[in-house]
């Protein structure tokens, strides 16, 4: 599942940058009364470092602009934004002076974020320029996996045994760990263990399928390795092998995102939109944000889950944002048994992936493009849809006929198939989680934990594995 312009130069701008430096310099007074309220983990507060920053803001310290990237999230119609109970209702108008904790973006990583914040008992603030839950996370297909785009053997020789390791037994947990959030939480949102098939293809041979295959069982993440003759009997495929994995789910993206939401209104956090952030400041007594509307409101830490739409401080070479596709049938009937019950990818490029719902709606995608800008063409999302219909009735023998829905987005990819979840550089109270990679649903639980535990002055054992790089 995937910025920084200065506020408007007019005597508007220039007023919003005048009340910002004095909300900046009020942050600076508020630190000084509050150093015992900071996490263990921070920098102790300095009357003298206070003084020399305020001095420095009233001269014309710096301020970072925050004007995300801008992107067009999706072209066409995910089927999940037409189901009940897929937003919430937040409020229009930004009330709120302070927070605890700011989470930018109100999509599954920000419904992560709040739900653990607000599960440890701070105050939170969720704001977006769209409204909840209708940016790039209705693009998903919500195929919620353990298995990272890299492959656990290629991932040892790229970044070491070690750390390749523990990265796919955290994505396995996280998988785990959703599935008993959302049980726990009583989210309806059709969230169900599934088990996953890895299909062989021109990525990995049968040779290569087996050796991973045994590469995961070493490390204890259950992986059975299927012969050609096995997958044709049990479902009735024909490729020259397959990996079947248990610790995988699936559910309608949009529903648990409004659900994890909702559960952190609750708990009193707020959820406002549109508002949309172009400044910040950090300074020892927390961070100030001011809005394109001029408005400024501070925060004690924040946290931008923008996905695609990252801050221009994060963009490196070890990710860029490709073009992915999708479709959703129509409610079939007569449906093999196995599919209704078992996610389906392919080790190729590009490659096909589909589960089912509990209508019998099948709910496909693929034929991605290495291109940041492709998936926002409507004739090209109809050709696609053709070709990723044909694949799967090529496969398995269904033909669903026209689909009932289509839709593109954008999808960022790493080059060693791991999110980045850290501080932003040049800052200590402004964090970043970036889900980038195929199942971006399992990595935002990961990214969710790890900023939660930062927050709260803890160290998290694989915050290293998703650094900034």
């Amino acid at each position: 599942m995937r910025h920084l312009g200065a506020l408007p130069r007019s005597a508007q701008g220039r007023k919003s940058k005048r009340r910002f430096a004095l909300r900046a310099k009020a942050l600076c007074n508020k630190a000084e009364c509050a150093n015992d309220r900071l996490p263990p983990s921070e920098e102790p507060f300095c009357p003298q470092r206070v003084k020399r920053d305020r001095c420095a803001f009233g001269g014309q310290m710096a301020d970072r602009d925050a004007d995300t990237r801008k992107d067009d999230l999706r072209t066409g119609t995910p089927f999940w934004v037409r189901t009940s109970n897929s937003t919430v209702s937040g409020e229009v108008s930004l009330n709120v002076d302070h927070a605890e904790v700011i989470v930018v973006g109100a999509g599954i990583s920000g419904a992560l974020v709040a739900e653990a914040l607000t599960a440890r008992g701070r105050s939170v603030l969720v704001i977006d320029r769209r409204p909840p839950v209708r940016g790039s996370t209705p693009a998903s297909t919500a195929m919620i996996q353990h298995e990272i785009d890299v492959p656990l053997t290629k991932l040892q020789r790229q970044i070491g045994t070690a750390k390749a390791n523990a990265a796919w037994r955290r994505s396995a947990k996280a998988v785990n760990d959703l599935v008993d959030l959302v049980d726990a939480l009583r989210i309806d949102c059709a969230m169900e263990r599934k088990p996953a098939l890895y299909l062989a293809g021109d990525q990995m041979g049968k040779r290569a399928l087996k050796a991973e295959a045994e590469a995961r069982r070493a490390i204890g993440i259950e992986a059975e390795y299927l012969t050609a003759a096995q997958l044709a009997d049990e479902y009735g495929m024909d490729r020259t092998g397959a990996i079947r994995s248990v610790a995988s789910a699936s559910a309608n993206p949009a529903q648990l995102t409004a659900g994890l939401l909702t559960r952190a209104i609750k708990r009193g956090a707020k959820v406002i939109s549109p508002v949309e952030i172009t400044d910040m400041a950090e300074l020892p007594g927390g961070v100030a944000l001011a809005t394109r509307q001029g408005e400024v409101v501070t925060a004690d830490h924040v946290v931008f889950c923008t996905g695609y739409e990252h801050l221009p401080q994060m963009q490196t070479s070890a990710h860029h944002v490709t073009s992915t596709w999708a479709l959703a049938s129509k409610p079939l009937k007569r449906l093999p048994e196995w599919m209704t019950q078992t996610i389906v990818w392919e080790a190729s490029d590009p490659y096909l992936y589909f589960r089912t719902d509990a209508s019998g709606r099948i709910i496909a995608g693929g034929e991605d493009e290495d291109a940041a800008t492709t998936n926002s063409d409507p004739d090209k999302l109809q050709r696609k849809a053709v070709i990723i219909a044909r694949k799967l009735r090529d496969l398995t023998g269904v033909d669903i006929g026209k689909p009932a829905y289509t839709w593109s987005a954008p999808f960022s990819v790493t080059t060693d198939g791991l999110p980045i979840f850290d501080t932003v550089p040049g800052f200590s109270r402004v964090h970043t989680v970036m889900g980038f990679g195929g199942n971006g649903i399992t990595f935002s639980v990961i990214g969710a934990q790890i900023i939660a535990a930062r927050i709260a002055g803890k160290r998290d054992p694989d915050q290293e594995i998703f650094s900034y790089r």
